[in-house]
């Protein structure tokens, strides 16, 4: 089939005209040529691994390439299997899940086969049996047990994320995978932060691939995509369901994700003042942090809104300088507040090269990041604090920031300018001073 149609464009014929030569026959082979039509992420991963895991967004192509793995292993094709795998294990969320998705689904085991080479389905023995007499037994995450005793060569693990008994279940998978010279399985997820799933990525023999839905965009129905990003893009579900990102939560982090979801607003109602704040990197050596520059203001409710995030990786004084006038320009800002710590009169200096006429605010930390952080931590658990709209990189450094500061041990620019921004509306001689005005 592939042979035919590299000809046909050979000699010269569009991809319309070489289809147009094809019969009924070729076009369905053509049609079920998995190998020709799936992106790289979706095609085995060389070498001897045990596990592939594949993580991605909604309709992102993972029930469709775990189909076709399992249809390619049952027959043994070369590149997948050296011989065809005789017992295969299907595991799903449910057994509902199993049979509408894994094997009737659009994407699922029925629908990749052709016609001549369909298993039999046996809805009732929960088994499908291909004409090689190689078959695939069903199985659930809420009946771990049931795993007990059968034995497999191959295994399509579907959603492991929403496993009911994830780790359960998962084991009585592992003693299962004992026949064939390499036992491998594959497991098709949305991610979820649990301790099976970051387990397996760590694990020596797993191999990750990742997409998002945008990847499969030609496959979904028009305006999906778009619909879908207007609402979520940004947030943490839209990360974790759209973008197929593993959004890591920590215990002792000041922020929350949960808490800023449920503060979010798509827009901010009139405000009374707007404050941009800048954090100024430490030094400008290439490589060093990012100038932080946030916008937040203030309702006449007393509710503050943060508005923007325009920190910038460019360490030049003229550059960031630039940026946090943009932004004080675009929003018709009240108030720039700059830590000058790091630069001195420098900060107010160069932002005044930008734009003499905007009035500059500089500020000194005369306490540590993380207990500047906290009072203004505690206006959001008031719920005194809205993200109007998402902004992720930023939400990133509140919900990984604890008493030792970000786990990656970088600067948390991003939250400085906000707690710099909000202090500055909200708690400027409140409480004790833990940032002195200059």
């Amino acid at each position: 089939m592939r042979n035919a149609w590299n000809a046909s464009i050979r000699a010269g014929r569009s991809p319309a005209a070489a289809i147009a030569r094809l019969s009924s026959a070729e076009i369905d082979a053509f049609a079920k040529d998995w190998d020709f039509w799936a992106r790289d992420d979706q095609l085995p991963p060389a070498g001897d691994w045990l596990t592939w895991l594949m993580i991605g967004g909604r309709g992102a192509g993972k029930t469709r390439a775990g189909a076709e793995w399992v249809r390619a292993m049952a027959a043994g094709r070369p590149g997948y299997a050296s011989a065809p795998a005789g017992r295969i294990a299907l595991v799903g969320e449910t057994l509902a899940d199993v049979r509408d998705v894994m094997i009737e689904g659009v994407s699922g085991l029925l629908a990749v086969h052709r016609r001549d080479e369909r298993p039999l389905w046996q809805p009732s023995r929960r088994r499908l049996e291909w004409p090689n007499g190689a078959y695939a037994l069903c199985f659930s995450s809420e009946d771990p047990e049931s795993l007990r005793g059968p034995q497999f060569e191959a295994a399509w693990a579907d959603e492991l994320g929403k496993w009911r008994h994830g780790e359960a279940t998962w084991d009585m998978l592992q003693f299962g995978l004992r026949l064939g010279d390499l036992p491998r399985q594959l497991v098709t997820t949305t991610p979820r932060t649990t301790k099976l799933m970051k387990r397996l990525i760590a694990a020596e023999r797993t191999v990750v691939t990742r997409a998002g839905t945008g990847a499969n965009l030609a496959n979904l129905a028009p305006g999906f995509l778009e619909r879908v990003l207007g609402r979520y893009k940004g947030t943490r579900l839209g990360r974790q369901e759209i973008d197929g990102e593993l959004i890591e939560d920590r215990a002792d982090a000041l922020w929350s994700r949960d808490a800023i979801e449920a503060l979010r607003v798509e827009s901010a109602p009139e405000l009374q003042r707007i404050a941009v704040a800048v954090d100024p990197p430490a030094s400008r050596r290439r490589g060093a942090d990012a100038c932080g520059i946030v916008a937040c203001g203030l309702a006449g409710d007393g509710t503050a809104y943060v508005l923007a995030d325009r920190s910038v990786a460019e360490v030049k004084p003229a550059a960031w300088a630039a940026a946090a006038v943009g932004l004080y320009r675009a929003l018709d800002a009240d108030i720039l507040v700059a830590e000058v710590n790091q630069g001195g009169d420098m900060v107010a200096s160069v932002i005044g090269e930008v734009d003499p006429h905007i009035p500059v605010t500089p500020v000194r930390a005369t306490r540590g990041k993380y207990l500047r952080a906290e009072p203004v931590a505690a206006l959001y658990a008031q719920g005194r604090v809205r993200h109007a709209g998402t902004f992720p990189q930023l939400e990133d450094e509140l919900a990984d920031f604890g008493p030792e500061g970000l786990s990656n041990g970088r600067s948390p620019d991003r939250l400085d300018a906000l707690v710099w921004a909000l202090t500055a509306l909200m708690l400027k001689g409140a409480g004790e001073p833990r940032v002195r005005m200059i």
